[in-house]
């Protein structure tokens, strides 16, 4: 049995119509109906069905987890991923889901300084792999956010989703009564000094109030916190800065790039930390 699997979470087998609990073996998860799933080499498991695949190569291309790694090398996230394992406040008896967590780094800092159980979930098999070899402490699985988090009901004390994946209905259902949710989404002035020079355009865009209609009514807003820092980039960090955010493929953003040089840049964040809302009694029933 491999011990990077090992944990009280119970994973629960991905194929429509069956949903029962995942029951570890050698090198493999298998349910009651028969339902297998290999463990792979570095640790994690593949629970991704073909139905819920958007493409064959599912998730971020290689140059752009290559851009965000020389980023996150860098230091650039550093002040912001502190900031939002300080606002988590769990503890070693927890367990943490990371619902499209590419490459780790976020859950595995949070892990880091809490001892908690950390899960980490993303539609990248490449991006997982990387996350199981760097992080082989914690516990991975490929799997589709927007459909089905496979984890049995009330599994984790928080469940995180930065700049990532929205699934109200199946966080509640995985989140524990008494736990919380960290959505956190690009403030109006993240990458404010970038848009202006390179593409061309400086209008402020707040997510916030979307992101809370969005989560009602399973959530409620407990907190708002906006972090930012500044950073001075040099022109290769601009470059990957342009890829790792969808941003550089046009020859006219590359040429203007070109120009810039080196450039002082905000990177914010609005971090939204929601509690389950309360739910009626005859909904309660109805969810079993």
């Amino acid at each position: 049995m491999d011990s990077r699997l090992s944990s009280p979470v119970v994973l629960l087998c991905p194929v429509r119509g069956c949903r029962r609990p995942l029951a570890q073996g050698e090198r493999r998860l298998t349910c009651p109906r028969g339902h297998s799933f290999d463990v792979a080499r570095s640790g994690y498991v593949n629970l991704l069905q073909p139905q819920d695949r958007r493409s064959p190569r599912a998730g971020d291309p290689v140059a752009v987890r290559q851009a965000r790694g020389r980023l996150i090398e860098r230091g650039l996230e550093t002040p912001i991923t502190e900031a939002l394992v300080n606002l988590l406040h769990v503890g070693r008896a927890d367990a943490v889901l990371d619902a499209g967590c590419g490459d780790g780094h976020h859950l595995a800092a949070l892990a880091s300084r809490s001892g908690s159980e950390g899960h980490g979930l993303d539609i990248s098999t490449a991006a997982i792999d990387e996350a199981a070899r760097r992080y082989p402490d914690l516990h991975w699985v490929v799997a589709n956010a927007d459909r089905f988090l496979p984890y049995a009901a009330a599994s984790f004390r928080a469940v995180t989703s930065i700049t990532a994946r929205r699934n109200p209905e199946e966080f509640r259902r995985v989140l524990r009564p008494d736990g919380v949710l960290l959505l956190v989404v690009p403030a109006p002035d993240d990458l404010i000094e970038v848009r202006e020079a390179i593409l061309g355009e400086g209008r402020a865009r707040d997510r916030v109030a979307t992101a809370i209609e969005t989560f009602a009514p399973v959530f409620t807003l407990e907190r708002h916190e906006r972090i930012r820092h500044v950073a001075h980039l040099d022109a290769a960090a601009l470059a990957d800065l342009m890829t790792g955010s969808y941003r550089g493929g046009r020859a006219s953003r590359q040429a203007r790039l070109a120009t810039v040089g080196a450039l002082d840049v905000t990177l914010s964040r609005d971090a939204l930390l929601f509690r389950p809302a309360r739910r009626g009694p005859a909904r309660d029933r109805a969810s079993g």
